[in-house]
Order: structure tokens, then C-alpha cells, then sequence
């Protein structure tokens, strides 16, 4: 899991809340239905309008899995690389298969079948970066949406506050009505902001930094099954991937 996501976004929410609670009414005076309505229907209705229906049904597994994975990091790729090149060159490829249960990166499991079902080094790579390649439109798709909607929401803010001020003037003879008007035009534009940015615009912007980790992570990995399905020595291999690492974080890997 990604605690500083799940970190960020409680110690965001808990400072509104509480700014809210200290006020006069409490939290209860920052609720309306109304404006909640117009703010994430309409968000959520001009995305399905935007993005075809087979996408939009994906964003929800998108921010899931924005906020709480948490990937390996490069060095700990390297090390299991070596590990599954050691492997190969004292039992033979064949011996990998044994390992696949353990491996929880679809990515990674699917090289290292192709290089147990017996494919070329050439084949293999060509194979491995497509599926990269897809990935990332993949990711991208999920950043252009989630930055739509951080668009959309302050729109629609806007939009019921003219709402709420066309009812408040119409009914300035009636001065009950001037406070639900007012509540309408002031409450829709906070919850356009609190919604595009605390929720969906960080949650593009960790999509993006996670898409450049995931894409060098899939380089890394294309390159070290290659080299396991090429026979190269595991020292070799472990000091080629030293190349995707800061200078800090060589060290690091040990084998």
C-alpha cells in the first residue's frame, strides 16, 4: 500500500473539516445536497459524455489503484533478476517455471514464460515492449481522465453558484430564501475546488510519477530477461541493470 497517498489525503480532508467544525454551525452548515448533487453528478455526467463508456467504467480501479499500490523499486527488481539468473544457469531455464507462483507482476511473470516456453532473445523483447507500450497508453488514458475531471468539477462549481444567485435574486422579496440561494452559490464552488484539488488532480499527478517508475521498472525488466534467456553471467547481468540507478543507490544491490 502507498501510505503517503492514504497520508496526503486524510491530513488534506482533516484540516478542512476541521477549519469547518470551528466555524459557527459546525460541519452541518457545509452540507447541501443540492450543491453536492450538481457538483459530482454533473462532473461525473460530462466525463461519460467525454470518454467512451468501456474507459469510464475503469476509472474507479484507476484511483484505487493510484492511491494504494505500491510498486517495487528498481533495486529490488535488479536483486530479483540476478536471483532468477543464478537460478537458470545452475538448474537451466526450466527451473523458473517453479518460481512463477511467487511472482505478482503480471509483466514480469508473462518475460519470464516467454523465456521458458523457449522463445529468442529478439522475440522476446519485441513481445515485452509492446506490452509496455500498451501499459503506458494505458496510464495515460487513466491521466488524461482523472485531469478532465479535475477541470470539470470547479466548472460545475461554478455553474451552481449562477444557480444559486439567480435564485437568490428572483427571490429577494423573500428574505427566507436568500440563505438557500447563497448556500447553493457559495457551497457549489467549494466542493468543485475540495473535489478537483484534493482528489483528482493529485490523483493524476501521482498517476504521471507512478507511470515514469512503472515505465523504467518495464525497461529494466525487458532487458534482465533478456539477458537470463541469453545465458549472460548473473554478475554481468546485475552490473548492465546498475545502469537504470542513481549513483546513491548502486550500492545498494547486492546479489
Amino acid at each position: 500500500m502507498d501510505v503517503s497517498t492514504i497520508i496526503g489525503a486524510l491530513l488534506g480532508f482533516a484540516l478542512v473539516l476541521f477549519a469547518m467544525a470551528t466555524g459557527k454551525g459546525g460541519i452541518a452548515s457545509f452540507v447541501h445536497y443540492p450543491s453536492i448533487a450538481i457538483v459530482v453528478g454533473g462532473t461525473f455526467a460530462v466525463t461519460m459524455m467525454n470518454f467512451p463508456f468501456g474507459e469510464l467504467r475503469s476509472i474507479l480501479k484507476v484511483m484505487a489503484k493510484t492511491a494504494l499500490n505500491k510498486i517495487a523499486t528498481p533495486a529490488q527488481e535488479i536483486q530479483r533478476i540476478v536471483e532468477y539468473a543464478n537460478l537458470a544457469r545452475k538448474e537451466g531455464l526450466l527451473s523458473l517455471e517453479n518460481r512463477l507462483n511467487e511472482v505478482q507482476d503480471n509483466f514480469f511473470a508473462k518475460g519470464t514464460q516467454l523465456v521458458i516456453d523457449g522463445f529468442n532473445a529478439e522475440t522476446v523483447r519485441d513481445i515485452m515492449t509492446v506490452e509496455a507500450e500498451w501499459q503506458r497508453q494505458r496510464h495515460s488514458s487513466g491521466k488524461k481522465m482523472l485531469d478532465q475531471m479535475g477541470t470539470f468539477a470547479p466548472a460545475f462549481g461554478m455553474i451552481g453558484t449562477l444557480v444559486g444567485l439567480v435564485q437568490m435574486l428572483q427571490n429577494l422579496s423573500d428574505p427566507t430564501s436568500i440563505g438557500q440561494g447563497m448556500a447553493t452559490a457559495l457551497l457549489t464552488t467549494l466542493y468543485g475546488a475540495m473535489l478537483a484539488n484534493m482528489v483528482f488532480l493529485p490523483l493524476a499527478g501521482k498517476l504521471e510519477v507512478r507511470a515514469k517508475q512503472e515505465a523504467l521498472l518495464r525497461e529494466l525488466m525487458i532487458e534482465g530477461i533478456v539477458a537470463i534467456q541469453s545465458g549472460e553471467k548473473p554478475q554481468l547481468i546485475k552490473e548492465k541493470l546498475k545502469g537504470f540507478l542513481s549513483p546513491d543507490v548502486r550500492e545498494t544491490v547486492t546479489a
